[in-house]
């Protein structure tokens, strides 16, 4: 998820990604705590380096939220409470799930529909437009992280779902040593309930392993989780949010 991160916020102009002394900082700006976050990323984290990089989220005036993941970041708990951040609510915020060992058939095709890696100008806009009305998301926002770098990445795939030639859905892959990460699995609303997001998944998977993978990971929605509880992963980390209290009013829309 880091790497993703730190990936697709580095096409965002101003933004600062800086991973050191086991934090991850992702500042990108926009106004989604998705892509203004800080992680711990090694068991080297220490409190200075959370204080450090909420800092640099407050200066950038950022909607950012510290990360933890419950149960194994506890110990950072007191430091987001000397700097006065709260819970961003009672549950976690996002649950990570993963897939081993990976199946080794490919998926069965769906009539009508076909997957195809985006692999210039147009097939990245398919992405961006089909995945931006999936997630109900501004188009300006998903256009600033995924960038026309991303289709000459080594490890990254960009992926465009078309039912009788008009896109509907998207995938994301990045393969990370043995790991193949799983993002942007969007439908649009109209083309639901056909098992378009459930092939795209797959796909990811079958292509991650064709690599040499044997792991794959993703972070559900809740519209989600079921269909990838049923596919095969399981929940094996939850993130909680901390945040800054002023920052709980509504985002902006537009």
């Amino acid at each position: 998820m880091i790497e993703a991160l730190a990936l697709a916020g580095a096409n965002v102009e101003g933004a600062l990604i800086r991973r050191q002394d086991g934090v991850a900082l992702i500042a990108t700006g926009l106004p989604l705590r998705l892509f203004n976050q800080v992680i711990v990323d090694g068991d080297g984290a220490t409190e200075a380096a959370i204080t450090s990089a909420v800092e640099l989220a407050r200066e950038r005036r950022d909607r950012f939220v510290v990360s933890l993941r419950a149960g194994i970041d506890d110990r950072f708990i007191p430091v987001t409470q000397r700097l006065g951040l709260v819970s961003l609510s009672d549950d976690p915020w996002m649950p990570g799930m993963a897939m081993h060992p990976l199946p080794g058939d490919r998926p069965a095709a769906l009539p009508g529909y076909e997957i195809r890696p985006a692999t210039d100008a147009a097939g990245l806009e398919d992405h961006i437009v089909t995945c931006a009305g999936g997630f109900g998301m501004q188009l300006d926002w998903l256009r600033a992280v995924m960038g026309m770098p991303l289709l000459d990445h080594p490890d990254a795939t960009v992926y465009v779902g078309y039912a009788d030639d008009e896109p509907v859905s998207t995938g994301f892959g990045l393969r990370v040593g043995r790991t193949i990460g799983i993002y942007n699995i969007s439908t649009l609303p109209t083309a639901r309930r056909h098992g378009y997001g459930e092939a795209m998944t797959m796909r990811i998977v079958a292509d991650g392993l064709a690599r040499g993978c044997d792991v794959a990971t993703l972070e559900a929605s809740e519209m989600g989780y079921p269909i990838y509880a049923r596919l095969g992963f399981r929940k094996v980390v939850d993130y909680m949010g901390y945040v800054d209290p002023a920052s709980l009013a509504p985002a902006p829309v537009a």
